[in-house]
């Protein structure tokens, strides 16, 4: 399958998706985004790697920060925070630069590695999109998450390769439908900033007219 440009999702989302379809929905189909202390420190980071006037060489190795990349196979398109693009047999050849150059994403995420794989999906689908622009094979590429400070490097296997072209498809499924997805309450609902927009503390059994009614009555 081969999307058009105005079909395209932001590649960050698949971030959000992961982390939970609604968040994605409310943020990317309703347009509804709010923030919290986790996602200002997370601004900030990203707005530190995403200096795009910083642009080093230092021997083997070009660093390359807020590069633009798309892919019309996966329908998405980004920004990368910081892009290497490492001296290598395998790489490819850049304008102005001798030799060739094999580029290595790498992510910043504000806290510690977590126990889901959302942020190794967003960045695999990173890679897939440098693949598709370049023409070439990206084996690998690194998390740098900012508590430990310290990479984490990531291999993009055919299983996580895979699960970003599924994700990705469901994604343009729901986009397209305008749906968004019923709240599933866990854990971790306390610390996302779209809490107060999602209303995760409504049971199953709550209908939202009446949570509506009885916060319009505790307004009069």
């Amino acid at each position: 399958m081969s999307y058009t440009e105005e079909d395209y999702l932001q590649l960050s989302g698949i971030q959000h998706f992961a982390f939970c379809r609604r968040q994605w929905a409310l943020i990317h189909v309703e347009n509804q985004w709010a923030e919290n202390v986790r996602t200002t420190l997370g601004n900030l980071l990203h707005e530190r790697a995403h200096d795009i006037t910083i642009r080093e060489k230092r021997g083997d190795l070009l660093t390359v920060r807020g590069l633009w990349i798309s892919s019309s196979n996966l329908g998405v398109s980004g920004q990368c925070d910081v892009v290497e693009f490492r001296l290598s047999p395998n790489g490819v050849p850049l304008q102005g630069i001798a030799g060739l150059w094999l580029p290595f994403p790498v992510e910043y995420k504000h806290g510690c590695p977590k126990n889901t794989d959302a942020d190794i999906l967003q960045l695999c689908g990173q890679a897939m999109c440098l693949e598709e622009m370049f023409c070439c094979d990206i084996p690998e590429g690194a998390l740098y998450y900012d508590t430990p400070r310290r990479r984490e490097i990531i291999t993009f296997t055919d299983v996580i390769r895979q699960k970003v072209r599924d994700t990705l498809l469901e994604m343009h499924q729901l986009y397209q439908k305008g749906y968004t997805p019923k709240m599933l309450r866990n854990k971790s609902c306390n610390a996302c900033s779209l809490k107060d927009l999602c209303l995760p503390t409504l049971s199953n059994s709550e209908l939202v007219e009446n949570y509506i009614a009885e916060a319009l009555e505790e307004g009069r």
